[in-house]
């Protein structure tokens, strides 16, 4: 066990949480787009990328939201 207050405890505790945000953003990654993809599932009677092409800021602002959603979800898990 390293003490924190010396250099190699410091360097430590910087490589605990450089990997700890990369665990964090490799599940951020994964969850929403395992997210987005069983919501696209869910609504087969629309074309969301499409309707986002056309500048539809309903669907954009639906994804937004989920997107988010996702991200406290992980957030709060890890």
């Amino acid at each position: 066990m390293f003490d924190p207050t010396s250099w190699s405890g410091l360097f430590v505790e910087y490589a605990r949480a450089l990997g700890w945000s990369i665990v964090a953003a490799v599940g951020f990654a994964f969850g929403v787009g395992i997210a987005l993809k069983v919501f696209d599932w869910l609504s087969t009677d629309i074309d969301e990328w499409e309707e986002i092409k056309k500048g539809n800021m309903g669907v954009a602002l639906i994804f937004i939201s989920l997107i988010v959603m996702v991200g406290l979800l992980v957030y709060k898990v890890i």
